[in-house]
């Protein structure tokens, strides 16, 4: 190695790695002490050697002169612009005229990194951003900068930060359904009466924001059925009843479609009926007959079995009698029987109150029919005219009462009426409670049957095994539809509670407003017919002037006033003269 190291002592200067390439083993070269003692003295030939000449680090490395020559580097530099080279607040601002030296430009971390950037896969339009012909002098002046981003040909990209919908208006769409345009169809054997029902809603399910459908009554029917099958548990408004007689009346077909449209409002607002699939296909399909076909084909039996009790494999059946073992429900079954006994008991008092609005109806009509034959045979004018007009007043007043009914029926009679159908809805989701109680129970005398046929195996032993393991299968399914019958039971019982609540705050907000409208439509009726007979005693004393026997000479005195601006006072003594006449006369 001394042999070596005498030829050539420092021409493996150029291969030296790179200082974090050192650190491989630093202790090779400690029983070399030649090599400790010439190391000192070709410091800045061996460092100039290494920038200039990186070519040579295909040679074998030495290790000793490695380290060595890597420890005296650092110590003996002596760099006036910094350890970080030519960067930083150290660097040298070339002349724009001038280009910067070629050692100060190799020795530049720029261009090196600069270099190196294709090999990195740095991005296509920063490379773009950096030709091969361009100065370094702004690189090395400070740090550089990123180039700027260049927009999409399309223009900016805008992005909505705030959701097309919100979460709440999305978990509870707004409806608002119309039902109107009743119009009789059919022949004498097949006549009904088909309903125009329009929606507004906000609802993501539905294809269009606004849609109109035509419906019959029995259309309505099916949907209170599917929705109170598919729901146990909850009080869907129901429609109103049935009518055989009088069905094509004007005033019984406004009724039945006021009642409908508060139906399916009631629905649509509900938080659970609203997101049904009975009711959107109610509201928006095009040929509901054909629809309704393919879902009960689909779906066949949508009794009981529907809904909550669907997939559970439990019967339900009536059962026994059921005794309460709830005070709760046991107190609102009876306030909900006293309250249906009251509301009936207020709709046939309503009943009464509009049927005497029609008997005053029809006896103004009479009283004007008999006001109109008297007037036609008096030979006075000054008499029959009076009463020709009072004849008219009565035809207005009848029409007065008739409007006042019809609307003391839409008002008040037709929430009365609301609500104790909706009672009857109520006892309805009652009776899906108490089936359910019974399909419990019946679940647990299955498994305890179950269960003893088991006991009966086990005391016979190993001669029944197969039959045991059978058995043991079958009780625990037993006891799963025990554990399923006994959660329907009373999730159903929280349902009814909350149902219950909801139908106690919705009873106080419409008889409210229903109670406030019966008193306004009032309040206006009888402004109206005050107004009406007011109008008519002004009349009667407007003719009662027209046709005195004596009328005072208003046009002669008129004119003789106009004449006394140019007669003077001859025109004012004849004009008092007149007077004095008229007073003597009367």
């Amino acid at each position: 190695m001394d042999e070596v190291g005498g030829d050539s002592p420092w021409g493996d200067v150029p291969s030296q790695s790179p200082p974090a390439q050192s650190t491989e083993n630093p202790f090779a070269g400690e029983g070399d002490t030649s090599t400790k003692s010439k190391a000192p003295q070709p410091l800045e030939s061996s460092s100039t050697s290494t920038l200039k000449s990186p070519a040579g680090r295909g040679r074998q490395p030495r290790t000793p002169r490695r380290a060595v020559a890597q420890q005296v580097h650092l110590e003996a530099l002596d760099d006036s612009l910094g350890p970080l080279g030519p960067l930083g607040d150290n660097a040298q601002t070339p002349q724009s005229d001038q280009p910067p030296a070629p050692p100060q430009k190799e020795q530049t971390l720029t261009h090196n990194t600069r270099q190196t950037l294709p090999q990195n896969a740095i991005g296509r339009g920063m490379l773009e951003s950096v030709g091969p012909d361009d100065d370094l002098e702004t690189a090395s002046t400070g740090p550089r900068i990123p180039p700027p981003v260049q927009p999409s040909p399309g223009g900016p990209i805008r992005r909505d930060t705030q959701p097309s919908v919100s979460v709440e208006q999305a978990a509870k769409p707004t409806f608002e359904i119309t039902v109107g345009d009743p119009h009789k169809v059919g022949d004498l054997t097949s006549s009904h009466i088909v309903y125009l029902v329009r929606t507004k809603t906000s609802s993501k399910a539905y294809r269009h924001p606004e849609f109109e459908v035509t419906r019959r009554y029995r259309d309505f029917l099916w949907l209170y059925n599917g929705l109170h099958a598919g729901n146990p548990g909850i009080v869907v408004p129901p429609p109103p009843e049935k009518q055989a007689v009088g069905r094509f009346d004007t005033n019984f077909v406004e009724t039945r479609r006021a009642a409908l449209e508060r139906m399916l409002n009631k629905i649509a607002a509900h938080p659970t009926l609203q997101h049904d699939g009975d009711l959107k296909l109610f509201l928006e399909s095009e040929a509901f007959n054909v629809d309704v076909k393919h879902k009960e084909r689909k779906e066949p039996g949508l009794g009981e079995s529907k809904g909550m009790f669907s997939g559970l494999g439990i019967s339900v059946g009536g059962g026994g009698k059921f005794v309460e073992q709830d005070d709760w429900f046991h107190d609102r079954r009876i306030y909900l029987d006293a309250l249906e006994n009251q509301l009936k008991s207020l709709l046939k008092a309503m009943d009464t109150v509009v049927i005497q609005r029609k008997g005053l109806a029809e006896a103004a009509g009479d009283f004007s029919n008999s006001l109109h034959a008297l007037s036609t045979v008096e030979l006075s004018t000054s008499l029959s005219a009076p009463l020709e007009a009072l004849s008219d007043l009565q035809i207005r007043i009848k029409e007065l009462y008739d409007r006042q009914a019809q609307q003391d029926v839409l008002t008040l009679g037709i929430t009365i009426d609301e609500y104790i159908r909706l009672i009857g809805s109520i006892k309805l989701a009652f009776t899906s409670r108490q089936k359910a109680y019974h399909s419990w129970h019946s679940a647990e005398s299955e498994m305890q049957k179950r269960k003893t046929t088991q006991e009966k195996l086990l005391r016979q032993g190993k001669t029944q095994q197969d039959r045991l393991v059978q058995m043991n299968a079958d009780v625990t399914d037993a006891e799963r539809k025990v554990h399923q019958a006994r959660l329907l039971f009373e999730d159903m019982g929280r349902l009814m509670r909350s149902e219950l609540e909801r139908f106690e705050r919705e009873k106080v907000e419409d008889f409210k407003s229903a109670v406030e409208t019966f008193l306004e439509s009032a309040v206006e009726a009888q402004k109206e017919l005050i107004e009406l007979w007011e109008t008519f005693l002004m009349q009667l004393d407007a003719e009662e002037d027209d046709s005195a026997f004596y009328k005072p000479p208003v046009e002669a005195a008129a004119r003789a006033s106009a004449g006394s601006s140019i007669s003077g006072p001859t025109a004012v003594d004849s004009t008092a003269a007149a007077v004095v006449t008229a007073e003597d006369s009367d």
